[in-house]
């Protein structure tokens, strides 16, 4: 495995678990495009065809950017057939060819560093829907590895600082605990039904930190490979104590759970202090249902207030996730290692506040594969952070909903 690479993914989850204020991000992206371009054949060679290079290029925003789509016709990796040891799938229809994302022990260990510190932060804090604080540093005064360098130009460290505002910046620090007082549960297949889910991978990563036995996964799969709940599992583990509970599960699934529920005219109001984080969508496997009406759903049948249901974005092409826990406008926000752009998708320029546009994300945390990502997603800024809307008409369905072993 390259040394560069090694090194930078070293670097960088030790800034993860150091998080603070002076944490920078045109540098490190800059030198990760760098490696990117060295070391990925793919990937240098659009960014070749585009005239952008690494001495071209000087600001992250400038970085060619990957089609996510890209993912399903090259092998877009750093990693070596020999040394891949996983690879997760996009979701989708079983006639549609798959994105691939390949892993080795060092990616892997990078994206679980990444996933269960943004995880941490916006669905266990300890407050939720106030504004959260900065990840806390692991020693007082501690400096992270890619802290903002002082020699930075004063215009690009003003853009580095407002580009990377969000819910997480702020100067005062909270400790977030490790071993809470919460039972989980996981509406989805268990790991060894679900492989190349990289969703199912975060889940099994919440499970492994919490010590939560396997029986928390409450999925199965029917016979074309969709998600299905096993009802009396999931009944067992809700009426199960009186302790808070961290339920965690895709739209659709949350779909089939309250149209049981109201099947069965039960109504199972949870310990207070309960989390429900929300993700991915529906793509044929449920009624659909705008956001507002599901969560209203989840509070009527299961008790859980609004602010304690938290939503997640994520795409088995990345290795962070954006989290719309904290804020009153419920927007999305990336931890400080990703960042969003929306832009035109005619012009490719970026968006003005309240356009939509494409989201475009740069994540860090892709050591091994590209960071620089255009979704097929839809979204408008709003302030420091987005707002999904929806998919981009040509793009094909997609949710983890679809998802095959």
């Amino acid at each position: 495995m390259n040394a560069e690479l090694i090194n930078f993914a070293e670097r960088l989850g030790r800034s993860i678990s150091q998080q603070d204020n002076s944490f920078a991000f045109n540098g490190p992206a800059l030198e990760l495009f760098g490696l990117q371009f060295k070391h990925n054949p793919a990937y240098r060679r659009i960014a070749e065809v585009r005239g952008l290079t690494p001495e071209t290029v000087r600001h992250w925003t400038e970085v060619p950017f990957v089609p996510a789509v890209a993912f399903k016709e090259l092998e877009l990796s750093c990693i070596s057939p020999d040394k891949r040891t996983a690879v997760f799938h996009s979701s989708g229809t079983t006639v549609q060819k798959p994105s691939r994302h390949f892993h080795c022990a060092e990616s892997l260990a990078l994206y679980e560093a990444s996933l269960w510190k943004a995880f941490e932060e916006n669905v266990m804090g300890p407050v939720v829907g106030t504004a959260r604080c900065a990840v806390r540093a692991a020693c007082s005064g501690a400096t992270s590895a890619f802290a903002v360098p002082t020699h930075e130009p004063l215009s690009r460290r003003a853009h580095v600082d407002h580009s990377a505002r969000s819910a997480w910046a702020g100067t005062a620090q909270r400790a977030v605990p490790t071993t809470p007082d919460y039972d989980l549960l996981v509406l989805a297949p268990h790991p060894r039904l679900m492989p190349r889910s990289s969703l199912v991978h975060m889940f099994e990563t919440v499970r492994q930190k919490l010590a939560a036995p396997e029986t928390v996964f409450v999925g199965e799969l029917d016979a074309c490979g969709a998600w299905v709940i096993h009802f009396d599992a999931a009944l067992a583990a809700l009426r199960a104590n009186r302790r808070p509970k961290l339920i965690l599960g895709t739209a659709f699934s949350f779909v089939h759970l309250v149209d049981f529920l109201a099947e069965m005219g039960l109504r199972l109001p949870m310990p207070d202090g309960t989390r429900v984080m929300e993700t991915g969508g529906y793509k044929n496997r449920s009624r659909t249902m705008p956001k507002t009406e599901l969560h209203s759903l989840i509070t009527e049948f299961l008790g859980v207030p609004r602010e304690q249901i938290i939503c997640e974005y994520g795409m088995s092409e990345l290795s962070s996730q954006a989290y719309d826990a904290g804020n009153a406008g419920r927007c999305f926000h990336f931890p400080p290692w990703a960042r969003a752009l929306i832009v035109s998708p005619e012009t490719g320029r970026e968006a003005a506040e309240g356009e939509p546009g494409l989201i475009r994300i740069f994540d860090l945390a892709n050591v091994f594969s590209v960071a620089a990502i255009q979704t097929e997603d839809l979204g408008v800024r709003r302030g420091d952070g987005f707002e999904l809307i929806g998919r981009a008409a040509p793009a094909e369905p997609r949710g983890c909903s679809l998802m095959t072993a």
